[in-house]
This record gives C-alpha cells, structure tokens and sequence, in this order.
C-alpha cells in the first residue's frame, strides 16, 4: 500500500461500542487514526490498546467534533474460532475501550480478513494514519511511543484539510 494514496475502505461486519456504521468517507476533514487488533494479541492487549485509549482521551474524549477520530478494528487472522464478536465485546467491556471498534469482514478463500488484505499489514497491532483528505499516511506494525504517535498526529492536524 503506498503512503499518501487514497485509504481503501474499511470492510467491516459489525461495529461495537455504536449504534451505526461509520466510513472513512464521513470521517473525511478529520485525521483517523484506526487500531487494528486482535484481543488474544499480548502486544495488543498490554501496549497497544492501552495506547489507543489514551489517544482517544486526548483528542477525542468529550470532543465529538474533534479533529481526530479514533477507531478500532478487530483483524482476526487465527483462532478464528474463538474470536467472536461475542467475545470481542466482553473484551471492549472488560478492558474499558470507549471508542468505535468494527470487526474486520471475514474473506471466504483465505484467513486473512478482507480490510487486513486491503492495506497489506503484516500483522497485529498496526496502526493506520489517515489524513483529512482520506488519505493513508502512515502505517505501522508494531508499537510506536505515544510521543511519536502524538507528534505524527499532531503534524497532520496542522496540515491544510
């Protein structure tokens, strides 16, 4: 997936933690930055999740207009059996996740689930960097320091919509 092209849609079978489904065309004119995970990931679990929330609590918490829209996507590639959006729901209970989280739509030939295909990550947890115009700007698998995730937020809040 080439950085600074147009961010492919998010294929989702479910959302939680809304009532309604979300695109990343209405999110256009606001940076998104989307969690993509998997709840029996412990790099997701101890880091990166926590990390997601608190970048949703400084951007977005109490803000439903903010300039930045955190959200999550639930990319199960294994254990598919025994990753529900069932259990996913009583992992975003339990782990207190406040922000909108969509399960990543399942492919019918192959494990890998259709959103995870569509921008090629390499696994969990990654992390998208939409910018206000849609398009992808950065792409990370693996965890980042809050200081260079702020910063790289923060760069492209500043930028022009």
């Amino acid at each position: 997936m080439n950085r600074g092209s147009a961010a492919p849609a998010l294929c989702v079978s479910q959302w939680l933690n809304s009532n309604r489904a979300i695109t990343l065309d209405e999110l256009r004119g606001r940076v998104v930055l989307v969690h993509a995970f998997q709840m029996l990931c412990p790099a997701c679990v101890m880091q990166a999740g926590p990390q997601a929330v608190r970048l949703w609590q400084r951007y977005q918490q109490g803000r439903p207009d903010s300039d930045v829209a955190v959200i999550g996507l639930h990319t199960v590639f294994e254990h598919h059996e025994v990753m529900t959006p069932a259990a996913l729901a009583v992992y975003l209970h339990e782990f207190r996740i406040p922000f909108p989280v969509a399960v990543d739509r399942a492919s019918a030939d192959e494990p890998i689930p259709q959103t995870m295909h569509a921008y090629a990550m390499h696994g969990t947890p990654t992390s998208l960097l939409i910018d206000r115009a849609g398009r992808l700007r950065k792409q990370h698998f693996g965890v980042e320091p809050d200081q260079q995730m702020v910063a790289d937020i923060d760069g492209l809040i500043t930028e022009p919509a």
